[in-house]
């Protein structure tokens, strides 16, 4: 389950939004799967992209990001999740959901209190 993205709520000095791109732009895979996104940081805007979603069918909106954070908001299955990425080294990432709604949908009791680990692969 991955994610859409809230529009930017502040922003950062060049160099700031620079090394901000670095450290999230690239193909990131979830740990133990062949699901991967292709990430992308660029004037002010973080975007999560499908890249290999195994036939789940889900959209994003552009993101906020804060260092070594980003918050996303993702529509999948009828449900609409914040989901909250955390750079946890130079290649890794965990994902976990912030807020999911409805919560009695299914989908939103399995994601509750789970993450979601992530290399990246390649950068941009």
């Amino acid at each position: 389950m991955l994610l859409s993205a809230l529009a930017w709520l502040m922003t950062f000095p060049a160099q700031a939004q620079e090394s901000q791109a670095d450290a999230w732009n690239g193909t990131w895979l979830a740990q133990g799967t062949l699901f991967s996104v292709e990430v992308v940081v660029r004037d002010s805007s973080f975007r999560v992209n499908q890249v290999q979603s195994l036939g789940f069918v889900w959209s994003s909106k552009p993101g906020r990001i804060d260092g070594d954070r980003a918050t996303m908001e993702v529509q999948y299955a009828g449900v609409t999740a914040v989901l909250l990425a955390r750079l946890t080294g130079p290649d890794t990432a965990v994902v976990e959901a912030a807020s999911c709604i409805p919560e009695f949908m299914l989908v939103c009791a399995l994601a509750k209190g789970q993450q979601a680990y992530f290399v990246r692969q390649d950068q941009e």
